[in-house]
Order: C-alpha cells, then structure tokens, then sequence
C-alpha cells in the first residue's frame, strides 16, 4: 500500500469550527458557501495552497446531502455499465487517494457479496463477473494496491453462508465476491476535512447564513444572535449542492436515495455487504451495508424530485416498502416495516439533462454566474477532492499547484501505524492518530476518569462522552442536534437518539463550564 506522506507540522489543538459571525474577517480571497463534502474540500484546496479562505454555512458541517450518503468510498463499478467511463476512471483514483494516501483512518475496505441465487440468471450472472473484472481494471488503473482492495473471485455456497448466515439457502449456487471502501461515517469525513483546513488556515464557520452574494462579496446573517455583516471575496464558490439555485440560477434535476437502519440482529452473522438485484434492471441493485456501530444500511433509491428543496429529505413509505421488499427477496426471513428502526433520504445535486435521474451522469460541472460567483454542482462524495480541486482552479487566484492529492487529512496514518496506537479502539476509528489527544480533552475539559468517559453512552449506543465534549470544543457542535445528528449519526435511530440526549447535554454542559472558567 502506498504509504501516507508524512504532512507539514500542524497544530490539530487549534484547530477549531467557529460558529456564527462574530470576528468574521472584513475581507477574504476566497469565500466558500456551504460545508458540505465539496465545501469544506474546497475550503481545504483553497488553504493549502495559501490563499486567505472563509468557509460558511446556514446551518452545519455536513447537514444536507453529505450526511445522507451509504457511507461507501465507491470505485465507479455502475458507471461502466453506463459508459460513463470517465467518472468510473475517477471514481477510482479518488477511492484510491482517500483510502491510502489523505484518508486511511476514516476508511476501510468492504466485502461485497452477490449472492447467486435462482433469480440470478447465468447469464445475469456471468454479467456480473465481467463487470467485476472490469472494476478490477479500473482499480488497477488508479494503481490503488491489491492489499487495499483484493481481487474479486467466485465463491462457493458454503463460503457465501459463512460470510451471510441469514441468506436464503434454496437455490442458492454461490456468489460473486468483490472489494468497494467503505467510510466510518460520511459526516466524520467531513468534519475532518473542515477541522484540516482550519488546521491550513481556513476560517470555518457553521450557523452563519448567506443572505445575499454576488462574486465579489456577501451578506451574512448570525443564525444565532441575527447579526448581520458584510465580507468582500476576490471570489465567492457557491458549494451549496441542492441548494444551488438558491445563490444562482442554475438548473438542477434533484433525485432522492433512501435508506433504511436496522439492528445488525436482524441479519444475524451478516460479515460482508449483500447486493440484491432489482427485478426487471441488468444493473441495478440494492445494498444492504453492515456498519460499525452494530447497525444495518438498506438502499438505495433514486427518486425524481419536483418543486422546493426541504432542509432534510424524507423517505417515502413506498420507497422503505419498497427496499425491504428486494432486499427480502435475497434472505431466509422476510424483511417487516417493524424491521426498520430508522430511515434516511438524500438529495443528488444532479445536473438538468433529458432523461430520469438514474441515467443521469454523475460529472460534475464549475459554472460562473453573471455576477461571478463560482458554482460547483453535480459530482459524487468520492469524488469531492478532484472537484474543489476545479472549483479552485476556477478562481485563478492560487499560484500554487493543487497539494490535496497528497496531503492528509488530520488523524492520518497508515493502517500498520493505526493499529500500533495505544488508544481505545472507537476514538482510533474514528479519529486516527488524534485519538488520545480527544481523549486528553475530555479530561482536561471534564476532570473525570477514562472509564466514564469512555463507556457507551446506552447500551445500543457506542458513543462515547468523550467524542461528544470534541464535538463541542474542536468541532464546533453548539447544540445537541449538532452533536447527535451530525457529529456521530445516533440520531439515524430515533429510539437510540433519546437514549443519548443526556450525554449530549451533559457534554454541551461541561464544554461551557470549563469555557467560562
């Protein structure tokens, strides 16, 4: 595996999400709206290469599109079935850059099983085979290494019952093993890229809403006090996704994913990703996506959307009906709404072009306005470094060549150096090599002990108190909705999300007393 470059020192302690408006710099280079995966990819882009940046956004780090994610590092492997062989090609580089060069810490690679069962015709099958191949190529050309992502291979129905217990056994003739990446969490990586850029010296800055924008400047209102200020911007980048059309006129064509969340218990055994085929599609399937916090991910639609843009997306009951319906198909029990104890949407900023938004292409495009504003639209989450890296470039403001093919993120290490750390194994997962400097806060913030501060917070609920005091004192969580539904994704299950109200307030609680100290 290619070895993670070793970054310029960089002082992770400082490191720090503002909120609001307060302070807010009269003037900037570059102007970022939105802190979404683009976002804060462009806010990162834009710093390392030395330009001044303010990054912003109406609500938080990660609160539309960025959270709503199947949490996958995804190779591109659907693209080639649509001949979309240039996304496909980059889809594959980016995963490759995320899992060992920038990203390893908040990444992993995820067996994909296709279980090959008397629906899957031999000819389907051998479809499917090809496919894999091919996605092997693509891995192969991004020179991503087979000790990252293994070769794909056939497998018997032994080994396919060993890898998913709970499959429906009749008929089945064995399955078609593949490798994707799989990220701890879409709203971490985030967070991460954001807190790295203010690590290069970004000014990010959540529940700071733009009012207005033209491509020099903008007017921002203090989401908390209702404070309004102007900041002048050589250039301003619209990275607000579905958004977009709020700040431009652009033409967007949103479609909606669901998910659904279930108890790991309800597919007991369940060690790989299962692809189930959607009846009457050659290349569609829905996913059912083991996760480490003891849950099931179930998906994935694509829905067209017509008329406003909702803050979150809901699912609709004949998408959830719909999902456990195909993906029941492929297990020994049948899959029940009771089943589900959570459910998610996401909006796809996809560009405006003839056809559904499932044949729409996943490129995506850096538009200017008439007034100068830079938009970013389109595109995918795997593939959020190469468009701020456009996004950027677009600006003719940097000297400097792009650095963030190479640089990375905070917490980064190779896997060896990862799993050499004496740290407690959830803060190392989820924050690399910061893990003991989150668990050094929550001491320092709270005065109790590591076994208080590192016990699940319920007992369906891993999250512990010590990531929640880093939320509020690095991440810049000022509320419990921050904390819960963005800075760890307790809030996917509404049940759990109760359960662990206390906690949050409690963090909230500390970081404010030991603030005011």
């Amino acid at each position: 595996m290619t070895a993670v470059p070793t970054p310029r020192p960089l002082d992770s302690g400082d490191a720090r999400i503002k909120t609001g408006t307060a302070a807010l710099p009269e003037e900037t280079d570059v102007l970022v709206i939105g802190l979404g995966i683009t976002g804060t990819g462009v806010a990162l882009d834009a710093a390392s290469r030395g330009l001044r940046v303010v990054a912003v956004d109406a609500f938080d780090l990660a609160f539309g599109t960025s959270r709503w994610s199947s949490k996958l590092v995804h190779g591109g492997l659907r693209y080639l079935a649509k001949l979309q062989l240039g996304v496909a090609h980059e889809s594959a580089v980016e995963r490759g850059i995320l899992m060992e060069r920038t990203a390893p810490h908040l990444t992993h690679a995820m067996p994909m099983l296709l279980p090959l069962m008397s629906s899957v015709k031999h000819t389907q099958a051998a479809l499917a085979a090809m496919g894999f191949l091919a996605g092997d190529v693509l891995r192969l050309n991004a020179r991503t290494s087979r000790e990252t992502l293994p070769r794909p291979r056939r497998i018997s129905r032994t080994e396919a019952l060993a890898l998913a217990p709970s499959l429906r056994s009749a008929g089945l003739r064995g399955g078609l093993l593949s490798w994707d990446g799989q990220l701890e969490d879409d709203a971490r990586l985030v967070t991460c890229i954001a807190r790295t850029a203010v690590a290069h010296g970004a000014d990010v800055r959540n529940h700071a809403r733009v009012v207005s924008a033209t491509g020099t400047s903008a007017v921002l209102r203090d989401e908390r006090t209702g404070a309004e200020t102007t900041i002048r911007a050589k250039k301003v980048i619209n990275a607000t996704g579905v958004w977009a059309a709020s700040i431009v006129d652009v033409e967007l064509k949103p479609s909606r994913g669901t998910h659904l969340v279930l108890r790991a218990s309800t597919l007991p055994g369940l060690t790989t990703a299962v692809t189930a085929p959607i009846p009457g599609s050659t290349n569609r399937f829905a996913l059912v996506l083991p996760q480490p916090d003891g849950t099931l991910y179930v998906g994935l639609t694509d829905e067209e959307v017509e008329g406003e843009i909702p803050d979150v997306p809901e699912p609709s009951e004949a998408e959830i009906g719909f999902l456990l319906d195909v993906v029941g198909a492929a297990f020994n029990r049948p899959l029940h709404r009771s089943d589900v104890v959570g459910a998610y949407a996401g909006l796809r900023p996809l560009l405006q072009s003839e056809g559904t938004t499932s044949d729409l292409s996943r490129e995506h495009a850096v538009l200017t306005s008439d007034t100068g504003v830079i938009t970013i639209v389109g595109g995918k989450l795997t593939t959020y470094r190469q468009m701020a890296e456009d996004a950027v470039d677009a600006t003719g403001l940097a000297d400097g060549r792009c650095r963030t093919r190479r640089l990375p993120l905070l917490g980064a290490a190779d896997r060896g150096a990862l799993a050499a750390l004496e740290a407690p194994a959830r803060l190392v997962r989820r924050f690399g090599t910061e893990a003991n400097f989150v668990l050094q806060n929550a001491r320092a913030v709270s005065g109790l002990l590591d076994d208080e501060l590192l016990a699940p917070v319920a007992d369906t609920v891993p999250v512990t108190l010590a990531e929640l005091i880093f939320g509020v004192t690095h991440e810049g969580a000022v509320d419990v909705d921050d904390l819960l539904d963005r800075r760890t994704r307790v809030g996917l299950v509404p049940a759990d999300r109760a359960l662990a109200v206390p906690a949050a307030e409690r963090a909230l609680s500390l970081s404010h007393q030991a603030s005011n100290a």
